[in-house]
């Protein structure tokens, strides 16, 4: 069982960003974190947990976490503590600018025990870019900070495929980063969505196949490996991995996804909604066939893989001729993918039969 907390709150809303996530609404903070607790206790009895059905993992997103105080979570926190697994990784995302010593301390004294930062870059030109609210001097203080503090993990994002990346950009970005106390990274090319600031400008991405199959390379060699398409690490989050691996998981907050075997939950966008009426949450049952489509997806973007039982004769079939072309291998009745920037297209071929 996962648990997913979504605070929408940002101090900055960047370029690139879809999110549910506003830079106006601070002063519904305290209203809006007792909203989520009402949802909480509601959707702990719905997933039916308990001392004997445990929460694995937490992640706190966004949005911008760090813009909250820890004080605020502090009532979540209680109320989850009893069901929470003895070695529940407990992630939370984090901005540099905001991420202050005090904020840091306050998180890891209430369990927190795994950072994200959003650093994105170390290079300022590009983070002014990206429309980024922190400079590199704030990401790596963030980080040394979280470190001295005792966080036990830590990861930070990168971007790529932005107008103006170079091998040597990319390259800087790769050192700086190893020379810092982090155990994961997260990397993302820039992608061009709806309702952000880069929709007019969709120049701005420039994705190139060889420098990306180059930057992974790099990653790779320094010994972080990739165990999903967007993932690299020596450290891998049990988190991510949960959501590839198809786990029930609890989503509360404005935005937040929930699912339940075959079933989704979603709580209003809007936090005016939300706070006024948390446990109003639309329902979407999940067909057996999209379903599967999904494993198939997420097993072939990461190292989960994709169970054999789970195909029809003729997918089984075709995934066995991946197999003879090297694509995939086949290992105690799973499959797996062999370049996870073949990921959609395998999936989608095996889906096909």
């Amino acid at each position: 069982m996962l648990l997913y907390i979504h605070i929408p709150f940002c101090d900055s809303k960047c370029s690139y960003c879809a999110f549910n996530s506003y830079v106006d609404k601070f002063s519904q903070r305290k209203a809006y974190m007792g909203a989520l607790l009402d949802q909480l206790k509601h959707e702990l009895e719905r997933f039916e947990v308990s001392l004997d059905n445990k929460i694995e993992t937490v992640f706190i997103g966004g949005g911008t976490p760090s813009t909250v105080e820890p004080s605020l979570y502090r009532p979540i926190f209680e109320m989850i503590e009893p069901y929470l697994s003895e070695d529940c990784e407990i992630t939370s995302e984090a901005n540099p600018n905001s991420a202050t010593y005090s904020w840091l301390e306050g998180m890891f004294t209430l369990g927190v025990n795994r950072l994200s930062f959003g650093v994105q870059s170390f290079h300022d030109e590009k983070l002014k870019t990206l429309g980024r609210a922190h400079n590199t001097e704030h990401a790596i203080q963030a980080i040394q900070n979280a470190h001295a503090i005792g966080y036990q993990h830590l990861s930070i994002d990168l971007i790529y495929g932005v107008k103006g990346d170079t091998k040597d950009l990319l390259q800087s970005d790769i050192d700086q980063a190893f020379t810092l106390p982090i155990d994961h990274i997260s990397l993302y090319a820039l992608t061009i969505e709806e309702d952000t600031l880069f929709e007019k400008t969709p120049q701005m991405a420039q994705e190139e196949l060889k420098l990306t199959q180059w930057l992974f390379q790099q990653i790779n060699e320094r010994g972080f490996k990739q165990y999903e398409i967007s993932n690299f690490g020596q450290y891998r989050s049990r988190h991510n991995l949960g959501y590839w691996e198809h786990k029930d998981y609890i989503g509360v907050g404005a935005g937040a996804v929930g699912f339940l075997k075959n079933t989704r939950f979603y709580p209003a966008t809007s936090v005016e909604t939300f706070i006024q009426t948390p446990l109003e949450i639309h329902t979407e049952i999940i067909e057996p066939d999209a379903l599967i489509s999904e494993k198939l997806f997420l097993g072939f973007r990461s190292v989960v893989g994709v169970d054999e039982t789970i195909l029809n004769p003729k997918q089984k079939q075709k995934a066995a001729m991946l197999c003879d072309e090297g694509l995939l291998i086949y290992q105690n009745g799973r499959f797996f993918n062999t370049d996870f920037l073949l990921a959609d297209e395998i999936a989608l071929s095996v889906e096909g039969f």
